[in-house]
Parts: structure tokens; sequence; C-alpha cells
């Protein structure tokens, strides 16, 4: 089934709609107002998963200077179409873009999908003792 769904890198192609209806519902961006939300993807880098009547099914976003550095969030498939590969098909796309290459880090926070992400590189953070960060877990209330 994953020959069905096609992953593009165009905003125009993304609806935005439905990437705030799942948002505003998930644990890491919940209540995210819809001006927020698109000013953040405006601002990045986008992976669309359409299936075949160019329905949107999934959607990824990179955070991005395009040299050094690049933080993966939002990644999604929605509910219907899971358990088919479309989150690989997304990986996929991230990690071949031309402006994610070579980057001395690329960061992801997750809860859940630690196995996928492993099978893209992704690792434990080394020394996680020199993060820092500000979190403001309630800013969307």
């Amino acid at each position: 089934m994953v020959q069905e769904i096609t992953v593009s890198s165009n905003h125009k192609d993304l609806d935005i709609e439905l990437i705030h209806s799942f948002l505003t519902k998930s644990y890491w961006a919940k209540n995210i107002p819809f001006h927020t939300l698109q000013k953040s993807i405006e601002n990045s880098l986008v992976f669309g998963a359409y299936d075949q009547s160019k329905n949107q099914v999934g959607f990824a976003r990179a955070i991005t200077d395009k040299a050094t550095f690049a933080y993966l969030g939002d990644v999604f498939v929605i509910e219907k179409y899971r358990g088919r590969g479309i989150s690989k098909l997304l990986m996929e796309a991230v990690s071949r873009h031309p402006d994610l290459q070579d980057l001395r880090r690329f960061m992801l926070a997750t809860s859940d999908a630690h196995g996928l992400y492993s099978k893209f590189g992704f690792v434990p953070v080394e020394n996680p003792e020199k993060l820092m960060q500000i979190l403001k877990p309630g800013i969307y209330k």
C-alpha cells in the first residue's frame, strides 16, 4: 500500500487544517494556536504524505539552518493510515532532502517512536547533561 503514497516538500500541497486538527490534540503541541502553527510551517522544511486522491495523510517538518543543525518535529500519520509504512516514507524523504545533508547535528524528541528513528541513524544523546532548554509546557493553554 505504500506505493499509493507520495511525499512532497511543497508548502502549497499542505492541508494546514488537517495538520492543525491533529497537532492540537497531540501530546507535544496540544492546543497550538492556528497562527502559531502556520508561522512554524512557513519557517520550516515540510514533508507531506498524500494518498492517490491527494488527501494528506502524514506530516513532518524540519527546523534548520540548512548547514549545521536541524530539529525534526511534528511527525505524524493520521490514525486511519498507520501501519502502512508511511512514517518510513516520510523519514526517507527527510533523510534524503538536499538541505539536510552534512549537518553537524540533527535532533528530535520522541516519547514513543525510538524504533522508527533509530532506523534512520538517530541515537540517544550522549552527555545529556550538556543540553539545556527553556520549556514552557502550558504555553498553548
